[in-house]
């Protein structure tokens, strides 16, 4: 039986992975009480004690988390944004390449994708790898988000009564272009300079939609070279490629809360180019994501327990 330590089981995305897991009769659930997971020495007997650490915590805390680790046969699963540019990590996207999938396997310290950053990579990261566009090419990125990803404050503000009226309208937000995703862009795409990114947060709980525009005259081979790409990498279950994805020329930003999945698209027309990636932010974007990472590690069938 494979033992599963939450370390912070109580935030947005700890509850997400509890819920996913749960239930299997593969998985000893290690839990503490609301006193020992306030104590140090529980939290570190505990990380110590699992096969699979799951950090559903702030960066400072899993750094710490991760530090407590002296057994070396813990693999941690760090949801924060600690470790995603930290060479000792592995990044969790499985589906960017079969490369990627084995060193996830392998691995004994994996960092789960940033939601936006996850939609990001997922559209670009193959481009630049395969050359279809260039590591230096400028590029922006403008994201919907359900207000879950900004944790239990952001729910209650969104979810109380008499609440701002201000939330009835999009927000949008990181106006400062100083964003925690940013470096984590940047990384794993190979981009010599991060995007400028324009993320807004609307009035529905889940589901996110990550759009990158491109000009044709940027792009090696034109749209179909990118739809290539796609159709070749992205045959699902997990991630997949749609032609002519959307509702009759719209595109939902809810259209796959609850789910674990991922949808890529390419719109736009032979000039100007849109790369899509709509998907649930506390799914593929961050709890689906980790549990589709332990399942991987485990040997397992990377959907087991997951929502696709």
């Amino acid at each position: 039986m494979t033992k599963i330590f939450i370390d912070g089981k109580e935030g947005t995305t700890g509850l997400r992975i509890y819920e996913r897991i749960s239930g299997r009769e593969d998985l000893e659930l290690i839990l503490l009480s609301d006193e020992e997971r306030k104590d140090p020495a529980a939290r570190k007997k505990a990380l110590n004690s699992c096969d699979i650490a799951f950090l559903c915590l702030p960066d400072a805390a899993a750094r710490e988390a991760v530090a407590m680790v002296e057994n070396p046969d813990v693999t941690v699963i760090d949801a924060s944004t600690a470790h995603r540019t930290d060479s000792r990590f592995v990044y969790g996207l499985p589906e960017l390449s079969k490369e990627q999938f084995a060193k996830i396997a392998a691995s004994k310290r994996i960092a789960v994708p940033g939601c936006h950053a996850g939609g990001f990579v997922a559209l670009v990261a193959p481009l630049t790898a395969a050359g279809v566009i260039s590591k230096d090419t400028a590029l922006t990125c403008f994201s919907l988000t359900g207000y879950s990803g900004g944790g239990k404050k952001m729910i209650a503000e969104y979810e109380s009564e008499g609440r701002d009226t201000l939330l009835d309208s999009p927000r949008q937000y990181g106006v400062s272009q100083n964003h925690k995703h940013l470096p984590e862009m940047a990384y794993v795409t190979g981009l010599t300079t991060a995007p400028i990114f324009c993320p807004i947060v609307a009035d529905f709980y889940s589901g996110m939609e990550v759009t990158v525009p491109l000009f044709a005259k940027d792009v090696k081979g034109g749209v179909e070279a990118i739809k290539e790409v796609y159709k070749s990498l992205y045959t699902g279950p997990v991630i997949s490629y749609k032609e002519n994805g959307g509702e009759g020329g719209l595109l939902a930003s809810n259209a796959f809360s609850g789910k674990d999945c991922m949808e890529v698209t390419v719109l736009g027309n032979e000039d100007r180019i849109l790369l899509v990636a709509r998907f649930d932010n506390l799914g593929k974007g961050a709890s689906g994501a980790a549990v589709e990472c332990m399942n991987i590690a485990l040997g397992k069938e990377p959907t087991c327990g997951l929502e696709v």
